[in-house]
Order: C-alpha cells, then sequence, then structure tokens
C-alpha cells in the first residue's frame, strides 16, 4: 500500500512539472510570473533534476554567487562577479537555438539600455559555440556583454541553480554578491522592471 502512494506521489509531481513547464512554454501565467510562483516551479524541477556532479553546489536564493571563469567573445577570461562587482547584476542564460530566449532578448536589451552606467547590469550568459553566437547576434544584435560556457551538467547555470538545464534562466545578483531571485522561462514585455525591484 505504501508502495502505491509513493507511486502516486511521484506521478502527481511529474504532471505538475509538466504542466508548470507546458504553461511557461505556452506564455506563462501570471501564478509562474510571481516570486512565490517561481519558488514553487525551482522547487518542482530541483525536484525531478539528478543529482549535480561531485563539487558542483547550486546556489540558492541568499547564498553567495558561486565564483566563475567564463570566456567572452574575444576569448579573455572574466571573473563573476569581481567583473561585475559593486553594482546589481542580471544574468540570463540562453543559447542560440533557444526560441524563447530568442524572443526576450529585445526585452532584456531594453531593459540594459534604459540602466545607464549607474543601474542595474545585465549579462548575457550563452551555453552555445562562439561562432552560433556570433551569428545569431549579426542578426540580432545587443548592447550588454555576452559571456560563453559550454552545456553540461557542471556548466555556470548549474552553479547559479538551473540543476536541470531550462532555458532562458536568470539570476538577479545584489550588489553584494548574494544571489536575490532566480527565474525560469522567458521575461515577457514590461516583466523586467517589476522583477528586478530591489527591496
Amino acid at each position: 500500500m505504501k508502495f502505491r502512494n509513493l507511486h502516486l506521489l511521484a506521478a502527481a509531481l511529474a504532471a505538475g512539472v509538466l504542466g508548470a513547464l507546458a504553461s511557461l512554454w505556452f506564455g506563462g501565467s501570471p501564478l509562474l510570473r510571481s516570486d512565490a510562483g517561481q519558488r514553487a516551479l525551482q522547487t518542482a524541477i530541483d525536484a525531478t533534476a539528478p543529482e549535480p556532479p561531485p563539487g558542483v553546489k547550486p546556489a540558492k536564493p541568499g547564498e553567495p554567487m558561486p565564483p566563475l571563469e567564463l570566456a567572452n567573445l574575444q576569448g579573455q577570461m572574466q571573473s563573476l562577479p569581481g567583473a561585475y562587482a559593486g553594482r546589481p547584476l542580471l544574468i540570463n542564460v540562453w543559447a542560440s537555438w533557444c526560441g524563447p530566449c530568442i524572443e526576450e532578448m529585445p526585452e532584456l536589451d531594453r531593459y540594459a539600455r534604459s540602466q545607464g552606467k549607474q543601474g542595474v547590469q545585465v549579462l548575457g550568459l550563452a551555453l552555445d559555440t562562439p561562432e552560433n553566437i556570433h551569428g545569431f547576434l549579426g542578426r540580432v544584435p545587443v548592447a550588454y556583454p555576452i559571456l560563453v560556457d559550454t552545456p553540461g551538467p557542471a556548466d555556470a547555470s548549474v552553479w547559479l541553480g538551473n540543476r536541470k538545464g531550462v532555458l532562458p534562466y536568470s539570476v538577479l545578483v545584489g550588489a553584494d554578491g548574494r544571489i536575490l531571485k532566480q527565474k525560469i522561462g522567458p521575461f515577457e514585455h514590461g516583466e523586467i522592471n517589476g522583477w528586478v525591484e530591489l527591496r
């Protein structure tokens, strides 16, 4: 009897995750755009995610951002969060083959341009090849910097809390280097301003 209850619980959890992901894929919902909805979605996805490789500790809100070393599009290494310390940082993880990522890029670019030199910094983190990224940015240019990583079970996205590798994925890091928020799925038009509000 206990095995049957566990089986039903696992099936219900899997159905909930699939429903949440389908909702994201087909336009999202107001619930999933809320902080509470995002936390619930993150918890559900984490419950079905594989264990990270040994030594990889996915970050959670309230924790310091893990230190990362990533190349920019010119092949120069940059330290995170060090290279962007002192101001809030919005990291958006994407790939050139990800439809929802591509759809949200104009919104991210608009937000980045509106921040000037004192506001929130926007950083793209592409899980892709430099060739694909250069080709894509030739068609859809953005004003914010892009760093590159190879997708895999220990990529920068996983360290930032994206244990299942769902794209797009965004992380808000405070000026003190602590993770404030994590978001699974694309930003809709006008959503970033409210999501990034620092309390």
